[in-house]
This record gives structure tokens, sequence and C-alpha cells, in this order.
């Protein structure tokens, strides 16, 4: 066990401690100055809080640290989904106490990501017009193939890119999954031409978007007004259609008063999906949304092209099942980074 984990785990039955009680339980012989250090970092990630000055300092774990906390993911899908131990209802607490007020990204990632973005500023002001159009078709082409192979999808890359841009449908494939594709492409042009439309967010326009996701398929519109499972996962959404509507007014508040786009794009990623608004269709509409918030402030849009799937799935459980964003944050950065990478 590293050092870190070591103090996190003496944190959570020894609070309040000052930094000497924590060395001492290192099994490592380490110096002052090392503990200090690392508690330092702990602290810049939100995971530990430091009360007091000088000798009088004392550490606790913070309140954010569940969402923050490090997670062998491998490890914890090991365990069945009757043996882990989970937040098995929805918890209001994170929109209205939690996510208000703490920074998702840390500073080293804030300014990764700042880069990128600036790479892609630049980068866009060196294409023409018809070169940028191309690009974002490109980005549009993958991001609608990727969402819906989330989803069960069995269109390939290919056979996508033959429907979108030549209404050729694949043979043995279904007409919803065709449907599905057209959707999403369907979705993305209309989030490029009106950019602005989802700001402020607000619940009607999310509804407007999913509209737009699930046209003629069987799936209900608008907010739900039964119960619904998640396969793989013993995490109960809201099942009342009124506190279902709350929690997705709170999502919206929360995130139009957040400042930094990266962090908007992120809530809307994992929020719309853990609330699960409608009956089907909420990661589609999670992606669509979280990507509409990027393009709004100009920001480079995210395909999630090489990320796996069931790495996604298990992403999300986690964030259901433990408020943890860390693996899902993630994948948040490194499909930004490729998206700025390949793209543009």
């Amino acid at each position: 066990m590293n050092i870190e984990k070591q103090i996190l785990y003496f944190l959570k039955n020894s609070p309040e401690s000052s930094s000497n009680e924590i060395l001492q339980s290192i099994e490592e012989k380490k110096s002052i100055a090392t503990i200090k250090r690392v508690l330092s970092k702990l602290v810049s990630e939100n995971l530990i809080l430091s009360t007091g000055k000088g000798k009088s300092t004392k550490y606790k774990l913070s309140p954010f640290y569940k969402l923050f906390e490090q997670v062998d993911i491998e490890q914890y899908y090991k365990k069945e989904i009757d043996e882990r131990i989970i937040i098995d209802n929805f918890n209001f607490s994170l929109l209205t106490e939690i996510l208000p007020n703490v920074n998702l990204f840390t500073k080293n990632e804030l300014n990764k990501l700042t880069l990128l973005q600036n790479d892609f500023t630049k980068n866009i002001s060196e294409l023409s017009e018809f070169q940028y159009k191309k690009e974002l078709e490109r980005l549009a082409i993958d991001l609608s193939w990727k969402s819906s192979q989330i989803e069960g999808n069995t269109y390939s890359l290919l056979e996508t890119e033959k429907l979108l841009k030549e209404k050729e449908t694949a043979s043995g494939k279904t007409k919803e999954e065709a449907v599905m594709l057209l959707n999403h492409k369907d979705a993305i042009d209309f989030i490029v031409d009106n950019s602005d439309y989802l700001y402020p967010l607000t619940v009607s326009k999310i509804e407007d978007i999913h509209s737009i996701l699930t046209k003629e398929l069987a799936v209900d519109r608008n907010i739900r007004k039964r119960r619904v499972g998640i396969s793989g996962t013993n995490y109960r959404p809201l099942d009342n259609e009124f506190q279902i509507k709350e929690a997705l007014s709170g999502m919206c508040d929360l995130i139009n008063k957040k400042e930094n786009v990266f962090e908007k794009a992120l809530l809307a990623l994992v929020l719309i999906s853990y609330i699960q608004p409608f009956v089907d269709g909420n990661k589609r509409t999670a992606r669509i949304v979280s990507n509409s918030i990027l393009i709004n402030h100009k920001h480079c849009p995210i395909s999630f092209r090489t990320v796996d799937s069931v790495d996604y799935k298990k992403a999300m459980l986690l964030f259901y099942e433990q408020n943890n964003v860390m693996v899902f944050k993630q994948i948040f950065i490194e499909q930004f980074e490729f998206a700025v990478k390949t793209y543009f």
C-alpha cells in the first residue's frame, strides 16, 4: 500500500490527526517533510481537509472524499452485483451539498485540458470553413457510431459512415439500429446549427434533445412516469416523476452556475445518466448535451471513439454505486485529448 493510501486509510479511522500522528502510522520510514508533501497533495485533490495552523494543524477526510477516492476498478468488479456494498438510492446531497462546493478537476488536469483547448483553437483558426465542416462531419460520424455502439448497436464504423453519408443501410441489421444512428446525426447537426440552444440548460431543452434521439423508436417521450431498472447494478434511480423533475432541474441549476466549461460538460455526462430521467436513451442524451455545452463555448467536441464500451459502462456504474467520478473523469480527459489530436 503506497503512502497516500496508508494516510487515507488511517484518517478513515482516526480523523483530526496531526502530521506527526500520521507519520507514526506509516509502515515505511519516511521524513515528516515527505508526509507533509503528500498531505498537501491530498488536500489539493479534495481528498482531505486541513484545519488549524502550524503545529496545531489537523487532517481529516474531506466530504468530497467518496467523489475522488482512488478505486481499482478491476478489483471492484470482481465482486458480483449482490456482493458490492453500494449507495443504492439516488443521492440528492450530490446536487445540493457536494458538487456545488467542489472543483471536479485538479489544477494539473485543468492545465492539461486548457493547453489542449488552446491547441484546438489554434488549429481551427488555420482551417477554411470547408475544412472545419469536413472535420466536424468526421467527428459526428464517429460520435454517432460510438454512442450507438455503447447502447448495443451492431453497425460497424464503416457501415455507419455509409448510412449517414449515402443513406445505405447495412444488410442483416435492424431498422431500429439504422434509425438510432440517423437520430444521432440529426441531434449532432441540431446542436451544431443551434449552438446556444441549450444555454442556459433547462429540463424542457434536455427533453427536446431526447426527442430527437428517440424519434421513430419505441421509446416513451419526456420525463418517465414509471420505475426503471439498470442492468448490471442494484442502484435504483428515482421512480417518482416529481422527484425526477426536481433532480433534473437541480442539475440544470448546478451546471448553469458552474463557471468552468469542462466541469459543465462532465457534470452533464454523469448526472443525466445518474438521474435516468427517461425510460430509455439517457446516456445518449447525456453525450449530446455534454457536447452541446462544449460546442456552445467554442470548445472541442468529443466523439468517444476510442473508449471501450464496457469500460465506459463500468465507469458509469461506479458513479451510480459509489458516487465516484474518478474513472469517468479520466475517460473524459483522454477522449478530449483524442478529439483535439485526431480531428482538428
